[in-house]
């Protein structure tokens, strides 16, 4: 079976994210002054060909913490569709 993964990866709430900071610093100058706390991550979709949903989530939460997130700084969450 193929199923289609839809995951995302924010940096951890704890840290200073440079690059939500300038984003949210931004739109006080567009006249957006009442958008704050901009949080930027990433959202990655991949597919994976699997026996089983089980196996499926296993291959995606081994390709996060292998490859696509960084843990020290970065937590992920995702979402499986057949």
């Amino acid at each position: 079976m193929k199923f289609t993964a839809e995951i995302d990866i924010m940096p951890h709430a704890n840290l200073l994210d440079p690059q939500g900071k300038a984003v949210s610093l931004s739109m006080g100058n567009l006249g957006l002054s009442e958008i704050t706390n901009v949080r930027i991550g990433k959202h990655i979709t991949l597919v994976v060909d699997a026996d089983n949903e089980e196996s499926a989530k296993a291959k995606v939460e081994e390709a996060c913490e292998k490859l696509l997130c960084n843990q020290i700084v970065e937590s992920y969450s995702f979402e499986l569709s057949v």
